[in-house]
């Protein structure tokens, strides 16, 4: 009976140690985004969502939440691109992310306006989402 506990035991920490995921956050007035990267055994999934609320700046706009995730690839040791793909529409949503040690900055392409519309966008306008430790 040990030894099969240990064995369930061992299993679960041996799959988890090729598997990391990091949260990155921004707040930004009533503009929230937050970023999760997970990887596992060298394959890279991307989610990214936001929830935006008018700020003074926007007032008579309405409030939007929007959210993408997939697969992605690691270009380099710092960066990380997401392609997304709306069946029936010829547009792709390319997020480029760009890694720091102590956060990520988010650029989008123009196809990403069908996944996130209005007010609300991925780009993190130069702005770094903070890595949560």
């Amino acid at each position: 009976m040990k030894k099969s506990l240990f064995l369930a035991v061992a299993m679960l920490v041996s799959g988890s140690v090729f598997a990391t995921t990091d949260h990155y956050v921004l707040r930004n007035d009533s503009h929230i985004h937050h970023l999760k990267i997970t990887t596992v055994k060298g394959e890279v999934t991307v989610s990214t969502d936001v929830d935006f609320e008018p700020t003074a700046a926007e007032t008579g706009r309405e409030a939007c939440t929007a959210d993408v995730s997939g697969e992605a690839k690691a270009v380099s040791a710092n960066e990380i691109v997401l392609r997304k793909h709306l069946v029936g529409e010829k547009a792709v949503c390319e997020l480029k992310i760009h890694l720091t040690p102590t956060g990520a900055t988010i650029d989008q392409s123009e196809g990403c306006t069908n996944f996130a519309a209005g007010i609300c966008h991925f780009t993190s306008d130069g702005k770094e989402l903070v890595k949560i430790q």
